[in-house]
């Protein structure tokens, strides 16, 4: 059986609040972390020693699911709080690489204040799912 892990995070900062350039000094026009992005990054790792999920056991290509819950109705890009998550994860090193991920499923929850996301990754038996299977489109 492949090897999984499900948890729970806090609501991440949107993909557009992730990084900014750098306007003065000998760094001007380089592109940095925010504030927001790096203890978005720290309190992942944190969570994950919280609920005690294991580290680097998933390897070769993987499938995430990802229910997000926000904080409130306001309407909001669903995609704009992947980047923020699947980075983190890396960074906290639950798998090597984000470029191995081969599928990623995004959902929107019920708003629940104040927002979270539950997160579902596994390594995937065999091949991936062909997208082409997957949407019912041809080549």
């Amino acid at each position: 059986m492949p090897n999984s892990a499900t948890f729970r995070l806090e609501y991440p900062p949107t993909a557009n609040n992730l990084f900014r350039t750098l306007t003065k000094g000998p760094l001007a026009g380089r592109r940095v972390l925010t504030g927001e992005a790096q203890a978005y990054r720290k309190g992942v790792g944190q969570q994950l020693v919280a609920q005690r999920v294991p580290r680097r056991v998933l390897t070769g290509k993987l499938t995430v699911k990802i229910v997000v819950r926000p904080p409130d109705r306001r309407a909001r890009d669903l995609d704009n709080v992947c980047k923020a998550i699947l980075d983190s994860l890396k960074v906290a090193e639950l798998f090597a690489d984000d470029s191995d991920i081969d599928e990623l499923y995004v959902v929107r929850g019920t708003p629940q204040k104040p927002g979270h996301v539950v997160v579902s990754v596994a390594e995937i038996a065999g091949e991936a799912t062909d997208s082409g299977e997957l949407f019912g489109a041809t080549a």
